[in-house]
């Protein structure tokens, strides 16, 4: 028999078996063959329990664990198993893997909870595909509807919505995968940290309390194609060089909003993209982050300022499309105190922090209590091939989890 370490390895394993990139970090982006591997994969393994298995309408899967009371709320438990390209194989299959193993060993053990447990594991968490990110937990909190799922489209042009229904699922049903507050007890994530601070300070786990707010956008600015070496540059509307005067000036917007604020711009692409041509049309992603919300805020009105004033100057014009925003958050002071007892209970070193990072837990927040437990990320790295997380280390947080499941689960 596995021992529970073994189990944890083997599962994150076979998860990075379905990979559109292997040699080259992991690529599992949603509603695609990798997708199907890696829910079929999930989906074999939850059989093997005594849960009802089922997706939503939004594609995130579920397995209920019933209650000795049915009527009561549930506890969902879980993270998102789609991936960044070329990343690495513990950023969100972790938590998976801590709701799969938690099933796992109340099974093994024949322990009952008052409250019904749910595995969940949600899609297209970090918007790899189709851009804005935690699809799953959005939805489960009525954020998404379908005219989002016509807008949404990835590189090959394909929406949302056109994925949805090819994959099995039913697009204008994507308002059913909302959930009710008041059948939700809580949702508890486990994540990598995603970060240095863990490793550095030698901590087993750490305890978050809370998530900073972010607000992603995707600004285009549109000036005019011209010839090279035939239009003086005081007659150009060369929209590369306007939009590079914003782009060096924002990393100054987030130092000057202070609050560890930060903000990066992550993507950029220049139309018609000739080494021979003054660029008619570039388009750039910009990432705010903030514990403050005013200091996003601030960091976006000076972005909308600087904007209006390229267009002033250099006669262009410049369009601004929200595809992210979402408030700091707090968690659950009753489950973060419920983790720092049991952490002291099961002798882990553990440390109080803030997430810099966006989870589905931030999502999930809005409607219910949440926890969120991070594991040590080997020298901070996350987003690439070289993300790794120790499975003891994995396996110490999943521990954490369970027991605390076991109280807020009323156990018996």
């Amino acid at each position: 028999m596995l021992t529970k370490v073994e189990r944890i390895k083997n599962d994150i394993e076979n998860l990075s078996e379905f990979n559109a990139t292997p040699g080259q970090g992991l690529t599992r982006f949603s509603l695609t063959k990798e997708d199907r591997g890696a829910r079929d994969y999930l989906k074999s393994e939850l059989k093997k329990l005594d849960v009802e298995i089922y997706e939503d309408a939004a594609g995130s899967l579920v397995a209920r664990r019933e209650g000795t009371d049915k009527d009561a709320p549930v506890i969902m438990i879980g993270s998102h198993f789609d991936s960044v390209k070329n990343g690495g194989n513990f950023d969100g299959p972790a938590g998976v893997i801590m709701a799969l193993e938690i099933l796992r060993v109340l099974d093994e053990n024949k322990i009952k909870t008052k409250y019904p447990l749910e595995f969940v594991a949600m899609i297209e968490e970090e918007g790899g595909r189709f851009g804005g990110g935690v699809f799953g937990s959005r939805a489960m909190t009525g954020q998404v509807d379908y005219q989002e799922l016509l807008e949404f489209k990835d590189e090959a042009g394909i929406s949302m919505a056109e994925a949805f229904k090819d994959f099995g699922f039913d697009p204008k049903k994507i308002k059913e995968a909302k959930r009710d507050p008041e059948k939700l007890k809580a949702f508890i994530e486990l994540h990598i940290e995603q970060g240095p601070v863990l490793e550095n300070e030698k901590k087993d786990v750490g305890i978050v309390d809370f998530i900073v707010g972010i607000n992603q956008i995707r600004v285009k600015v549109e000036g005019r194609a011209d010839h090279a070496g035939t239009t003086p540059m005081n007659m150009r509307k060369d929209a590369l060089s306007s939009a590079a005067e914003l782009i060096s000036e924002i990393k100054n917007f987030a130092l000057e909003a202070g609050s560890g604020t930060v903000a990066t711009v992550g993507s950029l692409e220049v139309k018609p993209g000739a080494a021979n041509i003054v660029p008619a049309e570039v388009e750039f992603s910009v990432d705010i982050r903030s514990k403050e919300l005013n200091c996003i805020k601030e960091v976006r009105n000076k972005i909308d300022q600087a904007l209006s004033d390229i267009k002033s100057e250099y006669d262009l014009s410049y369009s601004v499309k929200d595809m992210l925003m979402v408030e700091p958050v707090e968690l659950s002071q009753e489950i973060f105190k419920s983790f720092k007892e049991e952490a002291k209970n099961l002798d882990l070193n553990a440390r109080e922090m803030i997430s810099g990072a966006g989870h589905d837990a931030m999502i999930m927040a809005a409607i219910t209590d949440v926890g969120l437990i991070f594991v040590p990320s080997k020298d901070g790295r996350s987003h690439t091939p070289e993300e790794w997380t120790d499975y003891e280390d994995l396996q110490k947080g999943i521990e954490l989890i369970y027991h605390t499941v076991l109280k807020v689960g009323e156990a018996e």
